[in-house]
């Protein structure tokens, strides 16, 4: 998984088919699903993911609706195909369903 180092960047790569992750190192649920990204990625290795850190990218966040992290976010050609948006804890199988109405 990249990071994400510029708004610039995030234009760019909205135009591919890209699962943006909205994260903090704060944050405790965020740290729970790190264990299973790299498998993520294996499974839906047509799509590139992103780390997004919250903190330094909060405009941007504003932006795109995001008050609460863990979250997702996937674009294809400029166009959002999906959000998966709160401030609650997601389960593997949560974003595992998420990502197949976005794949």
């Amino acid at each position: 998984m990249i990071k994400l180092q510029s708004i610039e960047q995030f234009k760019e790569l909205k135009k591919k088919h890209t699962v943006f992750l909205f994260s903090a190192k704060w944050c405790p649920d965020c740290r729970v699903i790190e264990p299973f990204l790299n498998e993520l990625e294996t499974i839906y290795s047509n799509m590139e993911f992103v780390y997004v850190d919250r903190d330094e990218f909060i405009d941007l966040c504003i932006e795109n609706n995001i008050y609460g992290i863990p979250s997702f976010l996937v674009f294809n050609e400029d166009e959002l195909l999906g959000s998966f948006v709160s401030k609650f804890r997601k389960t593997k199988q949560e974003i595992i369903d998420f990502l197949e109405t976005v794949k």
